[in-house]
């Protein structure tokens, strides 16, 4: 589903990040350092942030996947003990794969990636300089190349949307993901 909310509907409210649409300074109210996490959440709140700036950097595709794959570990994600955790996994590296594709084809590049869990969803972010708005192509032609990032994204995930701040330039794109069984 596309949308412009910034959070996904239920019981869990905004959150603490810009997300909001308000301005972020990041969700440890840190400024962000170039790859490596930015504070981790409180042990009490079960919920646990990374944060990677891509200021400077090439290669981000691949460099975007394995700080996703190290959080992943961190998080108890990976290794996978099944054939559906490992599903899971590999689910949340092609959709951060297909983002920040998608901010360096679209959108004038990435400039931060933020992945957020708690015991049910891990929440993807990807904040980058284009003013366009994603949209899986419609209708969408599976045997065609090309043009297939937020058609990938709609199926695999929860909820996606975008999120943009008044008066600044850029948007924010979010994707959320069912934590493995």
């Amino acid at each position: 589903m596309s949308t412009t909310r910034p959070y996904s509907p239920g019981d869990r409210g905004p959150e603490p990040s810009g997300a909001s649409g308000t301005p972020a300074q990041g969700p440890s109210g840190e400024g962000a350092s170039s790859g490596a996490p930015a504070g981790e959440a409180a042990p009490s709140s079960g919920r646990q942030v990374r944060r990677m700036s891509f200021a400077g950097e090439s290669g981000v595709v691949p460099l975007a996947r394995d700080f996703t794959r190290q959080a992943l570990y961190a998080w108890g994600w990976l290794p996978a003990a099944t054939a559906d955790q490992r599903a899971a996994a590999e689910d949340v590296l092609l959709v951060v794969s297909e983002l920040v594709t998608n901010a360096c084809l679209h959108a004038e590049g990435p400039e931060e990636l933020w992945i957020a869990c708690d015991n049910k969803v891990l929440r993807i972010e990807v904040s980058d300089r284009g003013s366009g708005q994603p949209a899986p192509r419609t209708p969408h032609r599976a045997g065609r190349p090309g043009g297939h990032g937020m058609f990938i994204v709609q199926r695999l995930c929860l909820d996606w949307g975008v999120i943009r701040t008044p008066g600044v330039a850029g948007k924010t794109v979010w994707a959320e993901l069912g934590a493995p069984a």
